[in-house]
């Protein structure tokens, strides 16, 4: 397999060429697991690790390589693995908050194209959590796809009523409607995926993502759960990785996230709801908090019927939490520096 086949453009090459040393070669990670990695070449993959001096210069989790990143590897004895020097800067990425208490980011994937959002109509579907996976995957600049599986479990004036609360939400990405049982909706998923781009699934467990891939590689190559009698799945899938489809397409697994936290997110949450930021610029006043201000065209579109109150409040509530989760961030950030900063001191004195 050429490099260009997974996905090495001519930008990325050119940025390859000024990062790595002489002795370094460019490969694309295609799996982490708890702090492993694989990467893969021309040649093939191989077991890689980070070098001391990257883990010793890495500021943060955010600058750690993750699933679809280039980085300059140096390969040892005949090729069978390889250090990791440094990360390619990416394109695009996903991440969220770090699962828990803990105010920091979690990489999950980079280099996306595109991102198909899955959800089971039978049991999984909620539109409060599209919504956060839409900000998650606008923020990373990546192209959103909803899929809608298992419709063979749902009668057809439900699967209306769940795609009429999808766009009564604001959301105007694709919508495609599967069933692996009956097969629809897969030529129209296969006819998105082109070689050389990648792609994701993102999606709780049990959804459906690992039958999927399965179609698409027209093989039963990942192993699969067990379905329950409710039409729920079993999960599956216990890391991130990079698997390559019969036409030449790359696709990225991963394990259903039970978290969804958001932090940071940019242009993220305005493009997701991007309805309520048109609606907002017809206010009178640039400030307003559209509570009791006069020429309020979000409250008059609330009580006209024209804007969904519970898409706003979700809006509101998604709003807060980055907000906090924002200023709890940089406060983290300044403890960080500052205690970096105190234990140079010591070690200065103590050198003396």
């Amino acid at each position: 397999m050429e490099l260009t086949e997974l996905g090495l453009d001519s930008e990325f090459a050119e940025q390859a060429k000024r990062l790595c040393a002489s002795a370094q070669r460019v490969a694309r990670v295609t799996a982490v697991d708890r702090g492993r990695y694989i990467v893969r070449n021309e040649n093939g993959e191989v077991p890689a690790e980070l070098t001391g001096k990257f883990l010793h210069t890495a500021a943060s989790s955010v600058d750690m390589p993750c699933v679809g990143d280039w980085v300059c590897v140096e390969y040892h004895d005949a090729e069978s693995h390889a250090s990791i020097h440094d990360v390619v800067p990416c394109r695009s990425f996903l991440r969220r908050k770090s699962p828990g208490k803990n105010i920091d980011f979690q990489m999950i994937a980079a280099n996306i194209d595109v991102a198909f959002i899955v959800q089971s109509c039978h049991f999984d579907f909620n539109v409060r959590r599209l919504e956060r996976y839409l900000v998650m995957v606008n923020e990373g600049h990546i192209e959103p796809v909803l899929l809608l599986t298992k419709t063979d479990l749902v009668s057809a004036e439900e699967l209306q009523h769940m795609l009429g609360n999808i766009r009564a939400a604001g959301i105007t990405a694709r919508i495609i409607t599967l069933s692996s049982m009956t097969g629809e909706g897969i030529d129209e998923v296969k006819a998105l995926v082109v070689p050389s781009k990648t792609y994701c699934l993102l999606g709780s467990s049990g959804v459906g993502k690992t039958t999927l891939i399965n179609l698409l590689l027209g093989k039963d190559e990942l192993e699969t759960g067990v379905v329950s009698g409710t039409g729920e799945g079993r999960h599956t899938t216990t890391r991130r990785h990079l698997v390559t489809l019969n036409n030449g397409a790359l696709l990225i697994d991963m394990p259903g996230m039970r978290e969804l936290g958001i932090l940071s997110t940019g242009d993220g949450l305005d493009d997701s709801f991007a309805d309520i930021k048109a609606l907002a610029g017809r206010c009178r006043f640039a400030d307003c908090s559209h509570n009791n201000e006069p020429g309020c065209v979000i409250r008059k579109a609330i009580e006209d019927g024209e804007l969904n109150p519970e898409h706003y409040l979700s809006y509101l509530k998604l709003k807060a939490e980055s907000d906090f989760n924002e200023m709890s961030y940089v406060d983290k950030r300044k403890k960080d520096k500052a205690f970096g900063k105190m234990v140079k001191t010591v070690l200065k004195h103590k050198n003396k």
